[in-house]
């Protein structure tokens, strides 16, 4: 897919979003990252707690869940295994704020074979503080395609700005995943623009 015709799709989601299987035949699972559903595959501590650490969690249909946390950020990525997870462009594509994931991932399924994640992400607005001083989370769902091909990230959604965010994310990954260029093309926001565009940009 050319960068023109994905700019084209991303922004018709702002304005058209349709059900959960808004692709005939398409399907939604569900897996856990939490950390005790996970294999600890390395870590490094500063006064006995986690600075970085690295899990690798069962995904679906045989795919991984590669979660990565360093200095309060994660990084995902998905492979057959560890190492393949690790050199996707999914392992390098991370937000500049603390962030972390929620513990469960959307799989978006067709024949019994995923195509697409979704998962939900908090990211720290360090310019929105509360009252104590500490920055707010913000939500943003993140879609990433899958293989065949290499993994990356597809479409940012602003929870905030969009009641509809779920479904949104869901069109995306059906709609765009599939034919998305990891190498020629770079994520974009889908649904209506809210303050976590400006994380994604930040990229």
């Amino acid at each position: 897919m050319s960068r023109s015709m994905y700019l084209a799709a991303i922004a018709a989601l702002a304005c058209a979003v349709g059900s959960a299987a808004a692709s005939d035949g398409v399907t939604s699972t569900y897996t856990s990252t939490a950390d005790k559903d996970c294999r600890k595959l390395s870590s490094f501590k500063i006064d006995g707690d986690d600075y970085a650490s690295e899990y690798l969690c069962p995904g679906y249909a045989g795919l991984k869940v590669l979660k990565q946390e360093d200095d309060l950020r994660e990084k995902i990525s998905v492979g057959r295994s560890a190492g393949a997870a690790a050199r996707e462009p999914a392992a390098a594509q991370g937000f500049g704020p603390f962030n972390s994931t929620t513990n469960s991932v959307e799989w978006r399924v067709a024949n019994g074979r995923p195509f697409a994640m979704i998962q939900r992400w908090h990211i720290a607005d360090n310019d929105d503080p509360d009252k104590t001083g500490r920055p707010q989370a913000k939500q943003m769902l993140v879609v990433t395609r899958l293989p065949p091909g290499a993994v990356c990230h597809v479409a940012y959604i602003d929870v905030t700005a969009n009641a509809d965010a779920n479904e949104i994310a869901r069109k995306a990954a059906d709609e765009v995943a599939r034919g998305f260029g990891c190498s020629t093309a770079k994520a974009g926001i889908a649904g209506v623009r809210g303050r976590t565009a400006d994380f994604a940009a930040s990229r």
